[in-house]
Protein backbone atom coordinates (compact mmCIF):
# COMPACT_ATOMS: atom_id res chain seq x y z
CA UNK A 1 0.00 0.00 0.00
CA UNK A 2 1.04 3.46 -0.94
CA UNK A 3 2.71 5.62 1.96
CA UNK A 4 0.29 9.04 2.58
CA UNK A 5 2.92 11.92 2.13
CA UNK A 6 1.15 14.61 4.25
CA UNK A 7 2.79 18.19 4.88
CA UNK A 8 1.31 20.20 8.19
CA UNK A 9 2.01 23.70 7.84
CA UNK A 10 1.18 24.30 11.69
CA UNK A 11 0.68 28.00 12.89
CA UNK A 12 1.67 28.43 16.76
CA UNK A 13 1.59 31.70 18.87
CA UNK A 14 2.26 32.25 22.51
CA UNK A 15 1.69 35.50 24.75
CA UNK A 16 4.92 35.30 25.57
CA UNK A 17 6.93 33.77 23.15
CA UNK A 18 7.05 30.28 25.06
CA UNK A 19 7.15 26.81 23.16
CA UNK A 20 4.98 25.37 25.89
CA UNK A 21 4.50 21.41 26.53
CA UNK A 22 0.95 21.28 24.50
CA UNK A 23 2.70 22.67 21.39
CA UNK A 24 5.39 20.24 21.68
CA UNK A 25 2.81 17.28 21.98
CA UNK A 26 0.86 18.90 19.11
CA UNK A 27 4.24 19.03 16.80
CA UNK A 28 5.53 15.48 18.12
CA UNK A 29 2.61 13.64 17.39
CA UNK A 30 2.41 15.38 13.60
CA UNK A 31 5.47 14.30 12.87
CA UNK A 32 4.50 10.56 13.16
CA UNK A 33 2.34 10.75 10.59
CA UNK A 34 3.94 13.65 8.24
CA UNK A 35 6.22 16.54 7.82
CA UNK A 36 5.67 19.76 9.58
CA UNK A 37 6.66 23.29 8.79
CA UNK A 38 6.57 25.56 11.98
CA UNK A 39 5.52 29.27 11.75
CA UNK A 40 5.06 30.76 15.24
CA UNK A 41 3.55 34.72 15.82
CA UNK A 42 6.65 35.55 18.13
CA UNK A 43 9.87 37.18 18.52
CA UNK A 44 12.38 34.70 17.91
CA UNK A 45 14.56 33.13 20.66
CA UNK A 46 16.68 30.24 20.30
CA UNK A 47 16.18 28.49 23.83
CA UNK A 48 12.50 28.05 22.90
CA UNK A 49 13.66 26.47 19.60
CA UNK A 50 15.32 23.88 21.28
CA UNK A 51 11.96 22.08 23.14
CA UNK A 52 10.81 20.76 19.68
CA UNK A 53 12.66 17.39 20.10
CA UNK A 54 11.73 15.86 16.62
CA UNK A 55 13.16 18.93 14.31
CA UNK A 56 10.11 20.20 11.78
CA UNK A 57 11.21 20.52 8.28
CA UNK A 58 11.61 24.40 9.04
CA UNK A 59 10.72 26.95 11.60
CA UNK A 60 10.58 30.28 11.56
CA UNK A 61 9.77 32.34 14.77
CA UNK A 62 9.00 35.70 13.77
CA UNK A 63 6.60 38.74 14.75
CA UNK A 64 4.69 39.24 12.21
CA UNK A 65 1.07 40.23 13.13
CA UNK A 66 -1.12 38.50 10.91
CA UNK A 67 -2.42 35.73 13.18
CA UNK A 68 -2.31 32.32 11.89
CA UNK A 69 -3.00 32.77 8.07
CA UNK A 70 -0.03 35.06 8.21
CA UNK A 71 1.81 32.14 9.41
CA UNK A 72 0.54 29.58 7.10
CA UNK A 73 1.70 32.04 4.50
CA UNK A 74 5.24 31.77 5.50
CA UNK A 75 4.77 28.06 5.67
CA UNK A 76 3.15 27.41 1.92
CA UNK A 77 5.77 30.18 0.29
CA UNK A 78 9.26 28.35 1.98
CA UNK A 79 7.55 24.73 1.23
CA UNK A 80 6.65 26.74 -2.43
CA UNK A 81 10.31 28.04 -3.07
CA UNK A 82 11.86 24.98 -2.35
CA UNK A 83 9.79 23.28 -4.41
CA UNK A 84 8.26 20.47 -2.23
CA UNK A 85 4.83 20.95 -2.43
CA UNK A 86 4.76 18.50 -5.86
CA UNK A 87 5.87 15.79 -2.91
CA UNK A 88 2.86 15.47 -0.85
CA UNK A 89 -0.38 14.00 -1.58
CA UNK A 90 -2.08 16.93 0.94
CA UNK A 91 -1.08 19.28 2.79
CA UNK A 92 -2.81 20.56 6.25
CA UNK A 93 -3.38 24.07 7.61
CA UNK A 94 -3.55 23.40 11.56
CA UNK A 95 -2.89 25.64 14.48
CA UNK A 96 -2.77 25.52 18.25
CA UNK A 97 -6.12 27.10 19.46
CA UNK A 98 -6.80 23.78 20.47
CA UNK A 99 -5.15 21.31 22.48
CA UNK A 100 -4.32 17.93 21.49
CA UNK A 101 -5.11 15.31 20.34
CA UNK A 102 -6.27 14.25 23.07
CA UNK A 103 -6.95 10.30 21.31
CA UNK A 104 -5.16 8.55 18.68
CA UNK A 105 -5.91 11.22 15.67
CA UNK A 106 -5.10 8.68 13.06
CA UNK A 107 -8.20 7.43 12.98
CA UNK A 108 -9.48 11.08 12.55
CA UNK A 109 -6.75 11.65 9.00
CA UNK A 110 -7.83 8.28 8.19
CA UNK A 111 -11.63 10.08 7.86
CA UNK A 112 -10.69 13.46 6.62
CA UNK A 113 -8.65 11.80 3.85
CA UNK A 114 -11.73 9.47 2.58
CA UNK A 115 -13.79 12.16 2.73
CA UNK A 116 -14.67 12.81 -1.12
CA UNK A 117 -13.92 16.77 -0.75
CA UNK A 118 -11.08 18.67 -2.41
CA UNK A 119 -10.60 20.48 1.18
CA UNK A 120 -11.96 19.09 4.55
CA UNK A 121 -11.76 20.42 7.81
CA UNK A 122 -12.73 18.79 11.27
CA UNK A 123 -15.41 21.40 11.62
CA UNK A 124 -17.44 23.14 9.60
CA UNK A 125 -19.51 26.28 11.10
CA UNK A 126 -22.61 26.63 10.37
CA UNK A 127 -24.34 30.42 10.94
CA UNK A 128 -27.42 31.79 9.77
CA UNK A 129 -26.48 33.52 6.77
CA UNK A 130 -23.42 31.56 5.75
CA UNK A 131 -21.33 28.63 6.75
CA UNK A 132 -17.26 27.90 6.45
CA UNK A 133 -14.55 25.77 7.61
CA UNK A 134 -12.99 26.10 10.47
CA UNK A 135 -9.28 26.90 9.59
CA UNK A 136 -7.62 25.64 12.63
CA UNK A 137 -7.05 21.92 11.04
CA UNK A 138 -8.21 21.64 7.07
CA UNK A 139 -6.79 19.42 4.32
CA UNK A 140 -6.19 20.16 0.87
CA UNK A 141 -5.71 18.23 -1.92
CA UNK A 142 -3.26 18.71 -4.92
CA UNK A 143 -5.69 20.40 -6.98
CA UNK A 144 -6.08 23.03 -3.96
CA UNK A 145 -2.35 23.02 -3.30
CA UNK A 146 -0.68 23.28 -6.41
CA UNK A 147 -3.33 25.95 -7.96
CA UNK A 148 -2.47 29.83 -8.78
CA UNK A 149 -5.28 30.97 -7.56
CA UNK A 150 -4.48 29.25 -3.91
CA UNK A 151 -1.05 30.62 -4.17
CA UNK A 152 -2.83 33.82 -4.67
CA UNK A 153 -5.21 33.65 -2.04
CA UNK A 154 -2.39 32.51 0.63
CA UNK A 155 0.43 34.89 -0.71
CA UNK A 156 -2.25 38.09 -0.53
CA UNK A 157 -2.50 37.80 3.28
CA UNK A 158 -1.19 40.55 5.08
CA UNK A 159 -1.48 42.60 8.79
CA UNK A 160 -5.46 43.60 9.16
CA UNK A 161 -5.96 46.51 11.70
CA UNK A 162 -8.93 44.19 13.75
CA UNK A 163 -9.25 40.34 14.26
CA UNK A 164 -12.58 40.22 12.37
CA UNK A 165 -11.59 41.14 9.58
CA UNK A 166 -9.01 38.37 9.63
CA UNK A 167 -12.06 35.77 9.92
CA UNK A 168 -13.90 37.37 7.41
CA UNK A 169 -11.43 38.24 4.69
CA UNK A 170 -8.88 34.96 5.04
CA UNK A 171 -10.84 32.06 7.70
CA UNK A 172 -14.66 32.67 5.71
CA UNK A 173 -12.36 33.39 2.32
CA UNK A 174 -10.86 30.41 2.56
CA UNK A 175 -13.99 28.69 1.84
CA UNK A 176 -14.98 31.17 -0.58
CA UNK A 177 -12.22 30.95 -2.64
CA UNK A 178 -12.19 27.67 -2.80
CA UNK A 179 -15.99 27.33 -3.81
CA UNK A 180 -15.59 29.78 -6.05
CA UNK A 181 -12.53 28.03 -8.01
CA UNK A 182 -15.63 24.96 -8.61
CA UNK A 183 -13.81 22.81 -5.65
CA UNK A 184 -16.04 20.69 -3.44
CA UNK A 185 -15.36 21.11 0.67
CA UNK A 186 -16.76 20.13 3.66
CA UNK A 187 -15.89 18.56 6.96
CA UNK A 188 -15.95 15.71 9.43
CA UNK A 189 -18.37 17.54 12.08
CA UNK A 190 -21.13 20.79 11.58
CA UNK A 191 -21.80 22.33 14.24
CA UNK A 192 -23.82 25.56 14.70
CA UNK A 193 -23.26 28.88 16.12
CA UNK A 194 -20.42 28.67 19.01
CA UNK A 195 -21.10 25.10 19.57
CA UNK A 196 -17.26 24.13 18.77
CA UNK A 197 -16.53 25.57 22.10
CA UNK A 198 -19.30 25.22 23.94
CA UNK A 199 -19.96 22.02 24.14
CA UNK A 200 -16.38 19.98 23.16
CA UNK A 201 -18.09 16.88 25.42
CA UNK A 202 -20.90 16.63 22.72
CA UNK A 203 -17.81 16.75 19.84
CA UNK A 204 -15.01 14.57 22.21
CA UNK A 205 -17.66 11.77 22.60
CA UNK A 206 -18.64 11.90 18.71
CA UNK A 207 -14.27 11.73 18.19
CA UNK A 208 -13.29 14.55 17.46
CA UNK A 209 -9.69 14.45 19.04
CA UNK A 210 -9.20 18.41 20.11
CA UNK A 211 -10.36 20.44 22.31
CA UNK A 212 -10.82 24.81 21.61
CA UNK A 213 -8.28 26.18 24.25
CA UNK A 214 -11.27 29.05 24.67
CA UNK A 215 -13.45 26.72 26.45
CA UNK A 216 -11.09 26.79 28.98
CA UNK A 217 -12.51 30.43 29.91
CA UNK A 218 -15.76 30.77 28.24
CA UNK A 219 -19.32 30.65 29.72
CA UNK A 220 -17.48 31.97 33.67
CA UNK A 221 -15.86 28.47 34.26
CA UNK A 222 -18.97 26.74 33.33
CA UNK A 223 -17.78 24.24 30.69
CA UNK A 224 -14.96 22.70 33.78
CA UNK A 225 -16.89 19.37 34.26
CA UNK A 226 -17.05 18.95 30.09
CA UNK A 227 -13.45 19.31 30.32
CA UNK A 228 -13.03 16.83 33.38
CA UNK A 229 -14.41 14.51 31.59
CA UNK A 230 -12.61 14.67 28.36
CA UNK A 231 -9.50 15.28 30.26
CA UNK A 232 -10.61 12.10 31.93
CA UNK A 233 -10.80 9.65 28.96
CA UNK A 234 -8.13 11.26 27.30
CA UNK A 235 -4.47 9.23 26.74
CA UNK A 236 -2.36 9.85 29.62
CA UNK A 237 0.30 11.26 27.75
CA UNK A 238 -2.10 14.25 26.13
CA UNK A 239 -3.91 14.42 29.68
CA UNK A 240 -0.77 15.23 31.75
CA UNK A 241 0.28 17.82 28.91
CA UNK A 242 -2.94 19.83 28.42
CA UNK A 243 -3.06 20.31 32.24
CA UNK A 244 0.57 21.81 32.53
CA UNK A 245 -0.08 23.78 29.76
CA UNK A 246 -3.32 24.71 31.18
CA UNK A 247 -2.03 25.68 34.43
CA UNK A 248 0.75 27.84 32.81
CA UNK A 249 -1.65 29.30 30.88
CA UNK A 250 -4.71 30.06 33.25
CA UNK A 251 -3.07 29.71 36.53
CA UNK A 252 -3.27 26.36 38.84
CA UNK A 253 -5.39 28.51 41.03
CA UNK A 254 -7.79 29.20 38.04
CA UNK A 255 -7.20 25.74 36.82
CA UNK A 256 -8.04 23.92 40.42
CA UNK A 257 -11.74 26.21 40.30
CA UNK A 258 -12.25 25.12 37.09
CA UNK A 259 -12.29 21.63 36.90
CA UNK A 260 -15.05 22.07 39.63
CA UNK A 261 -17.82 18.74 39.17
CA UNK A 262 -19.70 20.40 41.77
CA UNK A 263 -23.17 20.95 40.40
CA UNK A 264 -24.33 24.13 42.37
CA UNK A 265 -21.25 26.16 41.74
CA UNK A 266 -21.34 24.86 37.74
CA UNK A 267 -25.12 25.73 38.00
CA UNK A 268 -23.78 28.97 39.61
CA UNK A 269 -21.45 30.01 36.69
CA UNK A 270 -24.05 29.54 33.96
CA UNK A 271 -26.53 31.51 35.91
CA UNK A 272 -23.71 34.43 36.05
CA UNK A 273 -23.05 33.71 32.37
CA UNK A 274 -26.20 34.26 31.41
CA UNK A 275 -26.68 37.23 33.17
CA UNK A 276 -23.65 38.78 31.96
CA UNK A 277 -25.10 37.75 28.56
CA UNK A 278 -28.75 39.76 28.68
CA UNK A 279 -26.57 42.70 30.24
CA UNK A 280 -24.27 42.83 27.24
CA UNK A 281 -25.57 40.67 24.33
CA UNK A 282 -23.20 37.93 22.28
CA UNK A 283 -21.20 36.49 24.06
Amino acid sequence: MKKIKRLFLFAGYDPNGVINSALVYYINTLQLYGDVIFCMDNKFNKHEIKKLRIHPLSVFITRHKEYDFGSYKRAFQYAKNKDLLKNYDYVYLVNDSVFGPMIDIKKTLTEIEKSPFDACSIIVSKHKTHAFMESWFVRLNKKIFMSPWFDEFISSVKKEPDKNIITIKYEHGLTNVIKNNGCSWGGLYTVHGRKTYNNPKYLFKHGCPFVKKVSFTRHNGALGKQIKYILKLSDVGAKNTVIKTANYLYGAKYMNWFLTSNPIKILWRNITYGIKKIIHGGI
